[in-house]
């Protein structure tokens, strides 16, 4: 017996796939795994999808799902088989134009990474944040802001110094 998705989950899927690839290559800054990750919260998402619909907020749920697993990856991979076909490749294009913000973001650790993309590419706040990293708003509050530190090294370790006659450093 196959299982079937029902109408509400393919129609979700449908309208919603695109922005959890993007949501997915932000995250992880790797358009292999941004898929891998997606299709892993869709089928762990697609068997519980009347139960995940009654809650009120799949996408919130399966977001969570696609930022556990990249920050969990480590104990995945362990599970991974390797398989004799190449996967289907998905005809969306998920990299943003500008590759700066992810050469920025490749800077980060991935609890930080997380952080900046969940605060500023989904705009969610401290609270959803730390619901969906299962700790406290403190904690986000502090990773953000040694996040945005470290970003702003990096950017200014980037730009070329200005004389110091111009008064700006």
């Amino acid at each position: 017996m196959r299982w079937a998705a029902p109408d509400q989950f393919a129609e979700f899927v449908r309208g919603r796939h695109a922005a959890l690839l993007r949501y997915a290559y932000l995250l992880s800054g790797d358009p292999h795994l941004a898929q891998d990750l997606v299709q892993d919260a869709l089928e762990r998402a697609g068997i519980a999808w009347r139960r995940i619909e009654r809650q009120g907020d799949p996408e919130g749920y399966i977001r969570r799902i696609i930022t556990n697993r990249y920050l969990n990856r480590v104990r995945s991979l362990r599970r991974e088989h390797l398989v004799g076909d190449a996967p289907e490749t998905s005809g969306v294009v998920v990299e943003p134009s500008d590759g700066s913000l992810l050469r920025l973001l490749d800077c980060l650790p991935r609890q930080q990474r997380a952080v900046m993309v969940l605060r500023y590419y989904l705009d969610q706040s401290e609270a959803q944040i730390a619901e969906v990293l299962g700790c406290s708003a403190g904690t986000v509050k502090s990773t953000a802001s040694r996040a945005l530190n470290r970003l702003r090294r990096e950017l200014a370790s980037e730009t070329h110094p200005r004389p110091a006659e111009e008064g700006i450093r």
